[in-house]
């Protein structure tokens, strides 16, 4: 495989966008998670979760405590999950291993795998194809996380920008957001973040953008409009709609 330029924080032709001359600070900017967003990531993130804290001789809390952490950067949501007081190397490392063993396996086991949720491929070809919209992704994965989810489904020109572990303090600290309006040339009142997890409401909140929730994800819709979701989408097709009602073109 041939060598890929170092990373400047912008996803592949965010550059040449960013120079067009139709691209102007008046243009919407849609930000989307990943995990329990865009792909159905269960199965093998639970799955590397309960074989983490088995080798490492620690009792899983169970479904719920390992979702409700998805989101949050890899470090911090153990620390959470396992219930201590601060990040520990070891459990972050081992879960790391496990993870891209799992990444492997799941080549030829269906049960890891981890599909698109329905319409989302379908919406995002929509939303691209607006001249007025660009799409990016803030995820709590690492670069090398999103990078692989990235390239598995084709996306390498289809987002502007793309926010990681590695860019920013973790969900629900707003700089993702933050560096990917000041990449975009995007305004916060022309910005929406769309995500399952009270992570992503709370970050959308603090950026003063428009939080948008899905009810397909990892937590509970009721927690996600109680922190500041103004919408609630049931269905990822419904999304271009909602943005032309919610972010019209200035």
């Amino acid at each position: 495989m041939p060598a890929r330029p170092a990373h400047d924080g912008r996803a592949p032709g965010a550059v040449d966008r960013a120079r067009d001359p139709g691209y102007s600070a008046g243009m919407n900017l849609v930000i989307f998670d990943l995990d329990g967003t865009l792909i159905d990531s269960e199965a093998i993130i639970l799955g590397a979760q309960y074989e983490t804290f088995a080798r490492c001789g620690l009792v899983h809390p169970g479904r719920e405590a390992g979702l409700g952490v998805v989101g949050l950067t890899l470090d911090i949501a153990l620390m959470q999950v396992a219930g201590l007081a601060a990040p520990d190397d070891r459990l972050t490392e081992t879960y790391r291993e496990v993870f891209n063993a799992m990444r492997l396996q799941a080549e030829t086991d269906p049960a890891l795998a981890e599909p698109l949720f329905p319409g989302v491929a379908e919406t995002l070809e929509v939303l691209a194809a607006r001249p007025d919209t660009v799409l990016g992704i803030a995820t709590g994965k690492s670069r090398r996380g999103a990078d692989y989810i990235v390239e598995r489904h084709g996306w390498t020109k289809l987002f502007a920008t793309i926010q990681t572990a590695d860019d920013a303090p973790s969900k629900p600290h707003p700089g993702m957001i933050l560096r990917a309006m000041s990449e975009t040339g995007a305004r916060p009142e022309r910005t929406a973040m769309v995500g399952d997890s009270s992570f992503d409401i709370e970050m959308a909140v603090a950026a003063g953008v428009t939080p948008i929730a899905v009810s397909w994800g990892f937590q509970p819709v009721a927690t996600l409009q109680a922190l500041g979701a103004r919408h609630v989408l049931t269905a990822c097709g419904d999304l271009p709609a909602l943005l032309d009602r919610t972010l019209q073109p200035a």
